[in-house]
């Protein structure tokens, strides 16, 4: 059911975006996982990376994963690119390899390049989408220990699950609510935000936080975004060593 409590159908095909730039050393692992991911899922996975500027090659590792649909932002793109623009182009593509459904029928999964997405990611937000979701928020962890992040993002985390997170490295959404809510924003920080926002001030929306499943993600204090998890912790790293 839906936020009004009018019936959606079941979800018939998954779109998986992943914005790159400049991940070769990254990509390799992220794009093993979404294969384990989309194996285990009944229904069609149609994974696209979206190739934002990149000029280390990243571009090579796709051809480990003939699966995979590449979307590329060229160095001199006008405009620019950006993890916003690199999503928007990733949905567009996605949705364009399922032209048949409707848009209540394609649930669109966002992860990132540097991250890692359990087994059961995609299964489990479908099941949450053909319970009614219109959007999903997940969790992420660190791929090193970091006590004190870890202490601090956990205050977030209700008892039953529920939190207040949002990252684009754990997130899914319906293609209709996607669409009603403007889709990602041109941005180059915090598109997350602003998208789930906009879908959180739709009257017609049902938004479901869990903290099953949470993604792997880099602890790397200088990342392709200028804003997001990397800034938190250098935030963190700058408390526990001031300069002298």
């Amino acid at each position: 059911m839906s936020g009004l409590g009018v019936p959606v159908p079941d979800v018939a095909a998954v779109v998986v975006v992943v914005p790159a730039r400049n991940e070769r050393e990254r990509l390799t692992d992220c794009l093993a996982t979404l294969a384990v991911a989309a194996g285990a899922s009944a229904l069609p996975v149609h994974v696209v990376v979206v190739l934002d500027r990149c000029t280390d090659g990243t571009e090579v590792v796709l051809t480990a994963f003939p699966q995979v649909v590449a979307a590329v932002i060229d160095v001199d793109a006008p405009g620019g690119g950006g993890v916003g623009r690199a999503r928007q182009l990733g949905v567009r593509v996605g949705l364009s390899l399922v032209p048949h459904l409707e848009p209540e029928c394609v649930w669109v999964c966002s992860t990132d390049a540097d991250s890692q997405v359990p087994p059961n990611w995609i299964n489990h937000q479908v099941a949450l989408a053909d319970a009614g979701a219109d959007l999903v928020l997940g969790t992420v962890e660190l791929d090193v220990a970091h006590v004190g992040w870890q202490a601090r993002y956990g205050e977030k985390i209700g008892a039953d699950g529920s939190h207040s997170h949002v990252h684009g490295a754990n997130l899914g959404v319906r293609a209709s609510a996607y669409h009603q809510a403007g889709g990602w924003p041109d941005l180059r920080a915090h598109e997350d935000l602003h998208l789930t926002r906009a879908i959180l001030g739709a009257a017609f929306a049902r938004v479901t936080t869990t903290s099953i499943n949470p993604v792997r993600t880099s602890a790397r204090l200088q990342a392709r975004a200028p804003a997001g998890l990397a800034s938190d912790l250098r935030a963190l790293h700058d408390l526990r060593h001031p300069a002298t």
